[in-house]
């Protein structure tokens, strides 16, 4: 038998071996598309916008559905319903992290976003309760917000009303506030140390490292240096970047739709005023307000397939067998935007928040920040900054965009794990 025919028999009986695996593995799971031998339905999918070949495939095979991710099974939840089945009522079985390459490799399954059973519990009470002791629902963040809102505003005002890129700013006002939780002190935005806190904070903060060195001895404790430097860095990662994401999108809308700002504006000069910074007491009275900060945030829909999730145990779900250890991926696209809670789901329409009579309408359907056991620790404090912030830009500042409103584009520049807003440039015309 020469070479050749070996190689091709060899090749042929793996090939064959990769088809028995994955349609062996298949028994119990839910339907879904053929996958190839060795790269599953990788091909099947649009890599740039993974969450619309998700909504195409529930199309086909329904609400909950399989995908392989080369060799390995992934259960694909859709809807409202089938989300809320999985994360909210029996959400201990679901609230393992799934497989994800990228976070695995630079947290080694430490800190919150990409660990595990005990690890995780214990670094998410722990981080619950940091928080509170330092303010976390409290006034005394809210007041550490206002401050950052107020050195946001002057940051802005010396634009000069020229036209500027406000990723930078908008970057650090989030950052500056997770300074002031974890550090206590806020940095000036042009100080170096706060630049390079921005840039490589991974170093930075092994500074934290020194509080808790009584632990490196205890091999059985989950607060090691190690673990601990992971939290912070979650903590900065996921502060940061979807806060400022989420107010550079924010303020994108606000120059595409003028009369959405100019009925904000009405109600900032109604309730606030021009002499005194906004607080969060002033948010019930203004819901046009806060139904305007949701609907930005249900419309771009910053993380649209979540971050995935894994089953603890063995699980029967609706008719199918889900083995312990498979990943699950949420839509939360499928949520955000179902067109019968939110009619023209992919029109930007504070009035899905609001009822016939203006009022604030809550909706179970708003899970930006997810929902179930692993629920975004930092939610409240997102919150607060997302409204404070924008409430004190818009009471300070006309948003002029520098081309006709109708002709600016709002989709996103990528959309794969994330929606990635496009660059812009304003102007911050004071008031």
């Amino acid at each position: 038998m020469g070479p050749a025919v070996a190689l091709v028999l060899g090749l042929s009986c793996l090939l064959l071996l990769l088809l028995w695996r994955q349609s062996s593995g298949r028994r119990g799971l839910p339907p879904g598309p053929t996958p190839l031998p060795v790269v599953g339905n990788l091909l099947q999918l649009d890599i740039k916008d993974i969450s619309k070949s998700l909504t195409n495939l529930s199309k086909v095979y329904g609400p909950v559905f399989t995908l392989y991710f080369g060799i390995k099974p992934i259960v694909v939840l859709h809807g409202y319903e089938a989300v809320k089945e999985a994360l909210v009522d029996p959400g201990e079985v679901f609230s393992a992290r799934g497989s994800f390459p990228v976070g695995e490799k630079v947290n080694k399954g430490l800190g919150l976003l990409f660990s595990n059973g005990k690890k995780w519990k214990e670094m998410r009470r722990f981080s619950l309760m940091t928080l509170r002791n330092f303010g976390m629902g409290k006034r005394s963040i809210e007041e550490r917000v206002q401050e950052e809102a107020r050195c946001l505003v002057e940051e802005l005002r010396k634009t000069n009303a020229m036209p500027c890129d406000p990723t930078f700013i908008l970057g650090a006002a989030p950052c500056n506030m997770i300074c002031s939780v974890i550090f206590q002190s806020r940095f000036d935005y042009a100080d170096q140390n706060f630049l390079n806190l921005m840039e490589k904070f991974n170093e930075n903060l092994k500074l934290m490292s020194t509080p808790w060195i009584q632990e490196k001895h205890n091999q059985q404790s989950e607060f090691t240096v190690e673990s601990l430097l992971a939290t912070v860095t979650d903590l900065f990662g996921a502060g940061t970047e979807t806060t400022s994401s989420t107010l550079k999108y924010g303020l994108l809308l606000l120059l595409k739709h003028p009369e959405v700002t100019a009925k904000v504006q009405e109600e900032i000069e109604r309730v606030i005023g021009r002499h005194r910074s906004p607080c969060m007491q002033d948010r019930s009275l203004m819901p046009y307000t806060d139904a305007v900060i949701h609907e930005i945030q249900r419309f771009i829909d910053l993380v649209p397939t979540n971050l995935p999730h894994a089953v603890t145990s063995d699980i029967k779900f609706r008719s199918y067998l889900v083995p312990k250890g498979t990943t699950v991926i949420t839509s939360l696209t499928s949520v955000l935007h179902d067109s019968k809670e939110f009619p023209n789901p992919e029109k930007f329409d504070p009035g899905h928040f609001l009822d016939e009579s203006g009022n604030f309408k809550k909706s179970e359907y708003f899970v930006p920040f997810s929902t179930g056991k692993r629920i975004c620790v930092g939610e409240g404090l997102a919150r607060m900054e997302l409204f404070l912030f924008l409430t004190s830009i818009l009471q300070n500042f006309q948003l002029k965009p520098l081309v006709d409103p109708k002709d600016i584009d709002s989709t996103p520049i990528a959309s794969g794990f994330g929606h990635v807003p496009p660059s812009y440039r304003l102007c911050f015309i004071p008031i």
